[in-house]
């Protein structure tokens, strides 16, 4: 995967475009993401027996196509390419081009 937990990234389409924020699940078999307080929605929670009931604010999954990583190096909104150093695999910045993380 392009994406890890804990990356910055920007939302590029969507009700949310142009806010940030940090990865903090990701679902690899739907290729999805979520990121706190963006794609919020509201839930009716009907209370029960230690629970109070109301609306909550609930952040749902995101496409990986609606969201841009923003290198830790050069802040810039960037596409992520791989390189290979023997048998080390990293993620690279396509502007700067340096190495984001090594495998």
């Amino acid at each position: 995967m392009k994406f890890k937990i804990g990356d910055n990234v920007k939302i590029t389409a969507g009700k949310d475009k142009g806010r940030d924020g940090k990865i903090e699940k990701i679902f690899p078999k739907t290729l999805k993401v979520v990121v706190p307080g963006v794609n919020l929605y509201k839930k009716h929670v009907k209370g029960f027996q230690g629970q109070k009931g109301g609306i909550y604010d609930i952040p749902r999954p995101l496409g990986l196509g609606k969201i841009a990583l923003i290198c830790p190096k050069c802040k810039k909104v960037t596409r992520i390419g791989f390189s290979t150093k023997g048998e080390k695999k990293a993620r690279i910045c396509k502007k700067c081009k340096k190495e984001i993380d090594i495998k």
